[in-house]
């Protein structure tokens, strides 16, 4: 039955992926809005479902590890192994909206979330390391003006009117929530499954924690992202993966630190090195190789950096 509700699961991810890629583009037409846009906000916000819901069950526990950790953790996930992975089967393409604004906004709240949050080790302010409620509150100014400019900027792609049928705005609605349903409940059953798999066949509990949890809250972001980029809407796939990483900071820790002050304690500075090279490295990627793309070449890079993040975890649990 274990095996079964992890197939289940698997199949809803897929299913789900695939109904919120197609209901997401055809919102995107018809708002005449990019499929970027919608993927930065709407697919961005559902797909970080997940993290929500940890993050701020582990706030209102007081257990601010698993709030911090969570993010921390699907942040470097998303960047290094999904958009690595995708790039290594499908090059990402990028504009140059990507290049100049998109990706230094999400280098930028990147080091907002570690320049705040390590104020004590970094800066020698303050007596610990955290998030306190008045960051909290920053962070979601800093959420709500990103959405509002957003939803402000540009126009749809070429692609907008590539479609020659479009779908009627309540049947994509209706797929997109669908597709999120999906998403969540079959990465609730995947998670929960091999879990239990994995202690059936006697896996230590933080060999658990660090590789099926830490993953598995990412599993949305990782259907999604491949799904779109097979069927060439790597527009979205970026979106997707820049959105979700700046909603999970801005959006799930502020929520998190209103409840709680957060601290930092179990953060280490090889955590904070790596997931700030994750939001250097796309950087970099804007502006070597073929500019206009996150080359295979480049994905590899990032499949490596994870690895080797992952293999210092598991010799350091």
């Amino acid at each position: 039955m274990t095996i079964l509700w992890l197939l289940v699961g698997l199949g809803l991810i897929v299913l789900g992926a695939d109904w919120l890629v197609e209901g997401a583009s055809s919102i995107a037409r018809k708002a005449g809005v990019s499929e970027f846009v919608i993927g930065l906000t709407i697919v961005g916000f559902g797909t970080s479902c997940p993290e929500l819901v940890v993050s701020l069950t582990g706030a209102l526990e007081g257990n601010a590890d698993v709030a911090v950790g969570n993010v921390l953790g699907s942040n470097i996930f998303n960047v290094l192994f999904i958009l690595g992975l995708t790039a290594l089967l499908c090059p990402v393409s990028m504009t140059p909206e990507n290049r100049k604004r998109d990706i230094p906004v999400t280098l930028l709240v990147t080091l907002l979330f570690l320049g705040f949050g390590m104020c004590h080790s970094l800066f020698g302010i303050g007596e610990t390391d955290g998030l306190s409620r008045w960051h909290g509150a920053l962070f979601l100014l800093a959420f709500a003006l990103y959405l509002f400019a957003s939803f402000r900027r540009g126009k749809p792609a070429e692609e907008a009117s590539a479609q020659s049928n479009p779908r009627k705005l309540w049947v994509a609605i209706l797929l997109v929530l669908t597709g999120l349903a999906g998403l969540i409940l079959g990465g609730n059953l995947f998670v929960d499954s091999a879990t239990a798999l994995a202690r059936m066949l006697g896996v230590s509990d933080k060999f658990i924690a660090v590789t099926i949890l830490a993953g598995g809250t990412s599993l949305p972001e990782l259907a999604t992202s491949l799904v779109a980029a097979l069927k060439g809407r790597d527009q979205l796939a970026l979106g997707n993966i820049l959105g979700s990483n700046v909603f999970n900071i801005l959006l799930i820790l502020g929520t998190s630190a209103l409840i709680t002050p957060l601290s930092f304690a179990s953060v280490t500075h090889v955590d904070a090195l790596v997931l700030l090279l994750s939001a250097m490295l796309l950087l970099l990627w804007a502006y070597t190789g073929r500019r206009e793309r996150i080359d295979r070449w480049e994905g590899a890079v990032m499949l490596l950096v994870f690895g080797a993040y992952y293999y210092y975890l598991f010799i350091n649990l």
